[in-house]
C-alpha cells in the first residue's frame, strides 16, 4: 500500500517557507525521533538552500536511546548542521534549541541584527507543543492529530529572537514505502490516506524482530523472543484482539478495533520507548526508493518522446 497525503493547504505551506527563508538565519526542522528518516522532508535541503539547519528529535522520551544517540550523530556529522534531541515538554531540554540556533548563526545577535529562525516539520510532530513551551505561553495551537497548524506565526521568543511556526508539511509523493507506513503510525498522515490494519500489521512485522520482548509484557505472550519473530504478523495481531477484548457480535474478532488498539500503544509509547528505524537501514530504503523513483521517471519521458514521436509523423 503506497500512503500519500498532501492536502491543499501544503502547497501554500511549501510556498511561503521558500519565500520566508529568504530572510531567515537558521532553519529548525523537528523530526520525531522514532522515525528521524522518515520525518525528514527532503523538499528541504532545495528550500532552504545552504542555511544552517537545526535537526531537533523530538519526543526522545518516546523513542529508543540507543538508537536515538546514533541518529544524533548521523545528523551531526551533515555539513552545515547540529542535531540535539530533546522533550519539548521539558523546560531545561528545549532552552537548549536557543542556544543550538546561536551557535549556528553566532554573529546574529541584538537588536540591530535579530535570530531569525523558522521552524519546519512534519504535521504531528510537536512544534506547536515546543513552541509553546519555550515561548511560556500557548501561542501555538495543539492538537493529537495532523494538520491542526494551518497557517504561518511569528513567535517572539526573546527581544533578540524570532521564530516563525509553518504548519505541518510532507512531500508530494512519498517515495519510500517503508517512510510512508512510519509516518502513518506515528500520526503525521491523515486517517483517510492509510489502512489502520495494514499499518499496524506493518508496525507488528517490525517491532516482533526488534522489540519482541516489549511486544511480549505489553500485550502477555507467553513466548521467547525467538518464537515472537517467527509469528506471523496477523496472528500477532489476531492475540492482541483476543487479549484486549477487541470483538463484535458472535464472539468475532474486530481486526479493525485491534489494529487501533496497536496504533494507539505505539504513539502513546505504552509498548515501550521504540525506534522503527536505524540510520543504515533508512540510507538502503532511500537509495531503493531513489532507483524505483529513477526508473519510474525514465519511463515516463520514454512514453513522453514515443507521444511526441508519434506527434510528428502524423503532422506530415
Amino acid at each position: 500500500m503506497a500512503i500519500q497525503w498532501f492536502p491543499g493547504h501544503m502547497h501554500l505551506t511549501r510556498q511561503a517557507i521558500a519565500e520566508r527563508v529568504k530572510s531567515i538565519d537558521v532553519v529548525i526542522e523537528l523530526l520525531d525521533a522514532r522515525l528521524p528518516g522518515s520525518s525528514s522532508n527532503p523538499l528541504l535541503a532545495d528550500l532552504a538552500g545552504h542555511k544552517p539547519t537545526l535537526k531537533v528529535l523530538n519526543k526522545q522520551d518516546l523513542a529508543d536511546p540507543v538508537r536515538t544517540e546514533a541518529w544524533l550523530a548521523w545528523y551531526g556529522a551533515q555539513a552545515d548542521t547540529r542535531s540535539i534531541a530533546l522533550d519539548a515538554s521539558e523546560r531545561a531540554p528545549a532552552r537548549r534549541l536557543i542556544d543550538a540556533c546561536r551557535q549556528l548563526a553566532p554573529l546574529r545577535r541584538g537588536m540591530a541584527r535579530p535570530m531569525r529562525v523558522m521552524i519546519v516539520g512534519v504535521p504531528n510532530v510537536g512544534k506547536s507543543t515546543l513552541i509553546n513551551t519555550l515561548s511560556r505561553k500557548s501561542q501555538a495551537k495543539t492538537g493529537d492529530e495532523a494538520g491542526v497548524t494551518k497557517q504561518e506565526q511569528r513567535i517572539v521568543l526573546d527581544d533578540d529572537f524570532y521564530l516563525w511556526d509553518t504548519p505541518g508539511m510532507l512531500w508530494p509523493r512519498i517515495i519510500v514505502p517503508e517512510s510512508g507506513m512510519r509516518l502513518a503510525a506515528s500520526g503525521a498522515v491523515g486517517r483517510n490516506a492509510y489502512d489502520e490494519q495494514e499499518v499496524a500489521l506493518d508496525l507488528l512485522a517490525y517491532l516482533k524482530v526488534f522489540y519482541p520482548n516489549q511486544l511480549a509484557a505489553r500485550y502477555q505472550i507467553a513466548r521467547t523472543a525467538p518464537e515472537i519473530k517467527a509469528m506471523h504478523d496477523d496472528e500477532l495481531l489476531e492475540h492482541v484482539a483476543r487479549r484486549r477484548g477487541a470483538l463484535i457480535a458472535g464472539g468475532k474478532l474486530d481486526w479493525q478495533k485491534a489494529a487501533e488498539i496497536v496504533l494507539t500503544d505505539f504513539r502513546s509509547a505504552a509498548i515501550g520507548r521504540l525506534t522503527l528505524e536505524t540510520p543504515e537501514e533508512y540510507a538502503l530504503w532511500l537509495a531503493a526508493g531513489q532507483a524505483r523513483d529513477a526508473e519510474r521517471e525514465k519511463r515516463l519521458q520514454e512514453r513522453k518522446r514515443v507521444r511526441a514521436s508519434k506527434g510528428r509523423g502524423a503532422a506530415m
